[in-house]
């Protein structure tokens, strides 16, 4: 396709209203047409190699043939059929029975939603449900973290630490307060004299329950390893702390994992490299690799049982048209088998340690401040003054665009460069990110 007929559709393109758009940042956009492995072929002829998985969820790679005819199938026999009360479908009957304790021990009740914003709020209103159903209406406060993303509907909005996307959308909802990430590199809050990051982080935790009232907290959410606040990676000893602390106080944990899930960090969940379970589970994304519209909640038996013995009247009133669809189900259901068969989360600790290894040899650029990462989910913090760690999102945004033009896709977010490349990515591939990163630093400098 020529450059003219690709101008052709980025105007009618216009007739398309984006996510978080703005028209700056959508006056240029990528064309694809077509995707194969971890590269994407956009209409004007370019080779992208995406180091992204799309929004951190093609962990299969674009163009499989295998998840492709799961969904054909299923939808020659049954695409859709209501999952309300009253009615099921087999995919979804076999996904929820698959996924039953496949994450943490004590969770193997699943329900489905379409995507991460909309587990978030299955979470929060589960959570509430939940301490109304025990006797402690009060309970219904959640804390997040500053630098956290949940998603955009209005409770996920305002559970989201990240003040941009509050600031057109208030006034906020109430009842959501954060607390500062536990961020080794450049930690927020107060530390105390022979605190570590993760004990300080852990302590802000513990201060804002009992400044909110333990009787009016209902959950406490957290990523494992934040992704669009600048793929934090937390010090070991943090999620040890946190789920003591929401023990000791009667508080839900719920684990953001629609990101983490699914071996991209080298664990089939990101949890598990702490020796740490959640009451509630949010997945999404890696569920079906992107090829259907598919997330959902995992709840603890605890929380199942307080269900189960629910009066008529205190029914959980909650659910979405596509909850437990019928081919997304079965494309989750192949998508499962085929990471199971690959051992993607080996794949991703092997392979992610050849990336995060290869991202450090960049170090020596004097713009880059701090390069980190767990599995198949990596950072380039990129600063003005490696002494002070001043930010540079402008720098950030350069390196972007320079890399974009040698073939590299990555996401800037703030000052932090991502990469979360497809799981099915292979060693030369990996060392291709690094070495187009290095030449579009080297052309920056």
């Amino acid at each position: 396709m020529s450059k003219q007929d690709t101008a052709m559709w980025v105007e009618k393109d216009k007739k398309q209203l984006h996510p978080v758009y703005h028209p700056k940042s959508h006056a240029d956009p990528l064309v694809v047409e077509r995707g194969e492995g971890v590269w994407l072929y956009t209409t004007d002829g370019q080779k992208i190699l995406d180091g992204m998985a799309g929004l951190w969820n093609v962990n299969a790679g674009y163009g499989n043939e295998e998840l492709a005819k799961a969904a054909y199938d299923q939808m020659k026999d049954l695409a859709f059929t209501s999952n309300f009360a009253g009615m099921t479908n087999l995919p979804s009957i076999k996904l929820a029975d698959k996924l039953a304790g496949f994450a943490y021990e004590g969770l193997n009740t699943t329900f489905f939603a379409s995507g991460g914003s909309e587990a978030n709020d299955s979470a929060f209103k589960t959570a509430r449900y939940y301490w109304k159903r025990k006797g402690k209406p009060a309970k219904t406060k959640v804390i997040a973290r500053k630098g956290a993303y949940h998603g955009v509907t209005m409770y996920a909005t305002f559970a989201t630490g990240l003040e941009k996307y509050h600031t057109m959308f208030g006034p906020a909802v109430e009842g959501f307060s954060h607390i500062p990430a536990p961020n080794p590199y450049r930690y927020e809050g107060g530390i105390k004299a022979g605190e570590t990051v993760g004990q300080a982080a852990a302590r802000a935790l513990e201060e804002a329950i009992l400044r909110e009232g333990a009787d009016t907290v209902a959950a406490f959410i957290a990523e494992p390893v934040m992704g669009v606040g600048g793929v934090i990676v937390p010090p070991a000893d943090y999620f040890l702390l946190v789920r003591a602390i929401c023990d000791k106080y009667e508080v839900l944990f719920i684990a953001d994992e629609v990101i983490t899930g699914f071996g991209r960090t080298g664990e089939w969940f990101a949890l598990k490299h702490w020796g740490v379970k959640p009451d509630i589970l949010s997945f999404a994304k890696a569920i079906t690799s992107g090829y259907a519209q598919l997330g959902g909640i995992q709840i603890s038996d605890e929380i199942r049982a307080t269900m189960e013995s629910a009066a008529d009247t205190e029914a959980w009133m909650h659910g979405y048209t596509y909850s437990g669809h019928a081919m997304a189900c079965a494309v989750g259901l192949k998508n499962l088998e085929i990471m199971e068969r690959e051992n993607y989360p080996a794949r991703a600790r092997d392979l992610g340690k050849r990336l995060l290894d290869g991202l450090k040899t960049l170090s020596e650029f004097p713009f880059v401040g701090d390069v980190r990462g767990l599995g198949l989910v990596c950072g380039v913090e990129i600063v003005s003054n490696k002494e002070t760690k001043a930010a540079d999102a402008g720098q950030a945004m350069k390196i972007f665009k320079a890399a974009q033009e040698r073939g590299l896709r990555t996401r800037p977010l703030g000052n932090t460069l991502a990469f979360a490349p497809p799981l099915m990515i292979n060693e030369e591939e990996v060392d291709e990110i690094v070495k187009r990163l290095g030449a579009a630093m080297d052309g920056v400098a």
